[in-house]
């Protein structure tokens, strides 16, 4: 892609230059009017002409308006924010905090800061405070998410699922009850032995460069004969009864093409919980974190979702500062499943701009089938 980078230079200058470094790393093209210009100010059509090029734009938003141009009585950046909004180019907007704004500067952010959609914004405060999240935006803009659209499935998908394997080597801190997810793309031809082998070293890797684990978390590789994983050793609580958040501890990579996940529901003391506010987030940062893996590229997937163990679990309200003190366990002692039955393909914008959609739906199916539902 080529990424317009629009800004008034002065007070910004360490951002633009680390940018420039950033967008050539993640193997995209800048375009900055230092580049196309021996001037301290292009002209106006310079710039305009470069961005109609572009294929995003990125706008940093510092304490200076800019020169302004006699033809419109705007800035550079302002033409190229009207420009960019005409042509419908995906713009990311990243104000400065801790700044003093101009007061024409001052009058732009307000018009930005006005446009309520199409347009994604963040703040920062120093070039590393900016740059993993230009990171972040830049790696969703690769894959040009398509529109999240669904259509039913001629015959049900072939998933591997992992609800009766148990937690096996996986070190979850005495936790059985795991929230797994599969995502399987459709049209996909697998991996050969070789292949999956490439793809296996280089998982851990990639489940690093996701932000998803620290980097003092160590990693476990193994394998069997069709699949490649990576396990996440769980944090212990300080105590029996402290209150844990959800946790990955687990990505699968089978020959089939499938990408599965495991984690650790929300827990307390009473046993783990299906919240129906945190679960629908939980599955949508699972459903991003797979696509931040960059492995899966077919337009179109399957999604589905499962709880081993579902007789420990209840439908409750996780509160990360206490553990409840009673818990309602209506499947104990009963035998059922809880695990969604994809009937429906998605587009890959469903591991993007779509997961927070697909996650909801998942989430209310799984709760729907649990007998504290009834």
């Amino acid at each position: 892609m080529r990424i317009f980078i629009s800004s008034a230079r002065k007070g910004l200058e360490e951002e633009r230059d680390a940018l420039d470094g950033l967008v050539r790393a993640l193997g995209h093209t800048p375009v900055r009017f230092e580049d196309f210009s021996a001037q301290t100010t292009p002209s106006r059509e310079t710039c305009l002409k470069a961005l109609s090029t572009a294929d995003a734009c990125l706008f940093l938003l510092g304490p200076n308006y800019g020169h302004v141009f006699p033809e419109t009585g705007q800035s550079a950046t302002h033409d190229e924010w009207v420009a960019a909004q005409q042509a419908g180019m995906p713009r990311l907007v990243y104000r400065k905090l801790d700044v003093t704004f101009e007061p024409s500067q001052h009058e732009f952010v307000r018009v930005v800061e006005a446009y309520a959609t199409g347009v994604f914004r963040d703040s920062f405060r120093t070039a590393a405070d900016l740059l993993p999240k230009v990171a972040g935006k830049i790696r969703e803009l690769e894959s040009g998410p398509s529109p999240l659209a669904f259509a039913k499935l001629a015959q049900p998908p072939a998933l591997h699922w992992t609800l009766e394997e148990g937690t096996g080597g996986l070190q979850t801190a005495g936790v059985t009850t795991l929230l797994e997810l599969h995502v399987l793309p459709l049209d996909s031809a697998g991996y050969s032995a070789r292949e999956l082998e490439a793809l296996g070293h280089s998982l851990p890797g990639r489940v690093r460069l996701t932000g998803m684990v620290e980097d003092d978390v160590p990693l476990s590789s193994s394998r069997s004969q069709d699949h490649m994983a990576v396990s996440v050793p769980a944090s212990r609580p300080r105590s029996w009864d402290t209150p844990r958040p959800g946790q990955l501890v687990e990505v699968r990579l089978y020959k089939t093409g499938q990408l599965s996940t495991r984690a650790l529901l929300p827990q307390d003391s009473m046993g783990p919980i299906l919240d129906p506010n945190a679960l629908p987030k939980q599955i949508a940062e699972l459903l991003k974190f797979t696509g931040s893996l960059n492995i899966i590229r077919q337009d179109r997937i399957v999604v589905a979702a499962g709880v081993s163990e579902p007789a420990m679990t209840s439908i409750d309200t996780f509160d990360p500062r206490q553990s409840r003190r009673t818990a309602s366990l209506a499947g104990f002692g009963r035998s059922f499943a809880l695990r969604t039955e994809p009937d429906e393909s998605v587009t890959l914008a469903a591991l993007q701009d779509g997961a927070e959609e697909v996650a909801e739906h998942l989430a209310r199916a799984l709760i729907a089938h649990h007998p504290s539902a009834a």
